[in-house]
């Protein structure tokens, strides 16, 4: 969100008559850029646990009978439940992110059609 001071110059008066005061911007661009990225981690995640599965194979052909292949089993699984988790999440997340930009879309325009009576000031550009 950016305060806008000034029609033309952002650092300019913020006395009344020539700007009418400040002015309160933002847009739905960092929420959608954000849930962006939440969906590139959710693509990110998708292959490791198959790529996980695979490096464990080759680790459990080779490992003869070891006492510890129980306990590696055990943190493969942990790990494989962490990711799904993730990606659960990073899903969720993008959802919610993107939710919010429609929702403050929304709302910045019924807040704008509330004053659309209200007579802009003297030099006003919309």
């Amino acid at each position: 969100m950016t305060v806008v001071r000034g029609l033309s110059d952002p650092t300019g008066p913020t006395s009344v008559g020539g700007d009418c005061g400040r002015r309160l911007k933002h847009s739905d661009g960092p929420w959608l850029r954000a849930a962006g990225g939440a969906d590139e981690l959710v693509s990110h995640l998708g292959p490791v646990r198959a790529e996980l599965g695979l490096a464990h194979q080759g680790l459990m052909a080779g490992a003869g009978r070891l006492t510890a292949l129980a306990e590696l089993a055990a943190v493969r699984e942990s790990w494989e439940r962490r990711i799904q988790a993730a990606q659960g999440e990073c899903g969720s997340l993008a959802a919610k992110l993107r939710d919010v930009a429609r929702t403050q879309g929304a709302t910045n325009e019924a807040v704008r059609s509330s004053f659309a009576s209200v007579l802009p000031c003297a030099g006003d550009e919309r």
